[in-house]
């Protein structure tokens, strides 16, 4: 491979290790002219499945808009990016187990939810609000209702040290 400082072909891999659930392998390398250490990441290239649109276009999928939609539904919230790439590894991986060369796009919405639902359940709602247009507030109770039924158990909103104090302290 070429060192990506001085341009010369001789590299050495110095450490090899599976990453994202084995789906890819990072590799630190040495430039065996100028001693710089640098990573690669190796991925099977395999074709991700066509989206099709609701109004019957197809779209290429984009691992980028995956990962935004989930990022924007996560934002303030308790959730690693360690746990969304895992998320989106999963989808993929379940995109690609289908064995379909066109997928519709719904297919990839249901699966973020499905993920979000592990994830974070207040993300799971802000997705699912945008997502499935939510017009008022009954939609909201009638997602709510659903993710309880299917969880085993939601934590109920606990306070916070200083709020648990102020109480206290009255």
């Amino acid at each position: 491979m070429r060192c990506p400082f001085c341009g010369t072909q001789d590299t050495k891999v110095v450490d090899s290790r599976l990453v994202s659930e084995g789906a890819q392998v990072r590799r630190r390398r040495t430039c065996i002219h100028c001693q710089e250490r640098f990573t690669t990441f190796e991925v099977a290239e395999l074709q991700m499945p066509k989206l099709i649109k609701s109004d019957g276009s197809r779209e290429a999928f984009d691992e980028d808009k995956l990962r935004n939609g989930i990022i924007k539904a996560i934002e303030k919230r308790p959730v690693s990016i360690e746990a969304v790439e895992t998320a989106i590894t999963r989808i993929k991986e379940k995109m690609q187990a289908t064995g379909e060369r066109e997928l519709p796009s719904r297919w990839t919405g249901e699966a973020v939810m499905e993920e979000l639902q592990r994830l974070d359940q207040v993300a799971y709602v802000r997705f699912a609000s945008v997502y499935r247009s939510f017009k008022d507030i009954s939609e909201f109770r009638e997602a709510i209702d659903r993710l309880e039924s299917h969880s085993v158990s939601i934590p109920k909103s606990k306070k916070t040290a200083p709020e648990s104090k102020k109480e206290d302290q009255a």
